[in-house]
């Protein structure tokens, strides 16, 4: 008896790329183990190198990745290392945010546990106007002090705390790299790439949205297409460059039907 084989699918990659601009101030925690004596109470992640903050690539995906799993009502499930957390993962290769954004989950009938990989790369954004930010009088490098206060409701007591954000006018250069694998899924895969990008812009990234935070833009985002002959046969006139999204798409499938 043969054992049952699969072949992998590979189109190429759509590699997009922009900026993110910050409207109103974000924070995006770092430990608590980096928090210096006399220091803000909740400061931000930053870069150990450069000591410039940063947006941790896997923050813009969970995010990406929750706000799709509402829009599209996907049923939650607690995950196993952590049951407080409920996230959509199914064992369907075909599932429209298990393919994108990945899954990894024990299948109910065989309890084999069935992975599938994320076609969608998110990567850190990194900082792309730090010497705008020098020159902005805030007492810190690159982000801004933010003072709140929480009022006991029955002693009246205040209980201060300093936050620390990127502040408004901050710009992050950033890059998500889609694997194309299937011919059918491809468009409707880069439709939901742009549907949760235009959901964060009306949502928050990042800590304490419902109070303000974390307000985003994206701009100037361009979309470049690498087919697979560029990687296999080095064709650098294989790369798709400055072409809208569609002509991308129609061009992988192009290549594959020729």
């Amino acid at each position: 008896m043969s054992e049952e084989t699969m072949k992998l699918k590979f189109f190429g990659k759509i590699k997009i790329t922009g900026e993110m601009k910050v409207v109103t101030g974000i924070h995006i925690g770092a430990s608590k183990e980096t928090v210096k004596i006399g220091g803000i109470d909740s400061p931000v992640v930053r870069d150990p190198m450069t000591d410039l903050p940063y947006i941790p690539g896997s923050s813009l995906k969970g995010k990406l990745r929750s706000l799709s799993e509402k829009a599209l009502e996907k049923d939650l499930f607690a995950i196993s290392h952590n049951p407080d957390i409920n996230v959509h993962v199914c064992t369907d290769n075909h599932c429209e945010i298990c393919r994108l954004f990945g899954s990894s989950k024990k299948d109910e009938n065989t309890k084999d546990q069935i992975n599938i990989p994320s076609r969608l790369i998110v990567r850190d954004m990194h900082l792309s106007n730090g010497d705008e930010l020098l020159n902005i009088d805030t007492g810190l490098p690159y982000t801004e002090w933010k003072f709140e206060n929480s009022i006991d409701r029955i002693s009246s007591a205040a209980n201060p705390r300093q936050i620390e954000r990127v502040p408004a006018g901050a710009k992050f250069k950033f890059e998500l790299v889609y694997d194309a694998e299937e011919e059918a899924e491809l468009k409707e895969d880069i439709t939901r790439i742009q549907m949760a990008l235009k959901l964060l812009e009306q949502d928050a990234l990042g800590g304490h949205g419902s109070r303000g935070y974390g307000k985003v833009e994206f701009e100037n985002i361009t979309y470049t297409g690498y087919p697979k002959e560029y990687y296999i046969y080095g064709k650098e006139s294989s790369i798709l460059e400055n072409k809208p999204v569609e002509d991308i798409i129609s061009g992988f499938i192009g290549e594959k039907n020729a």
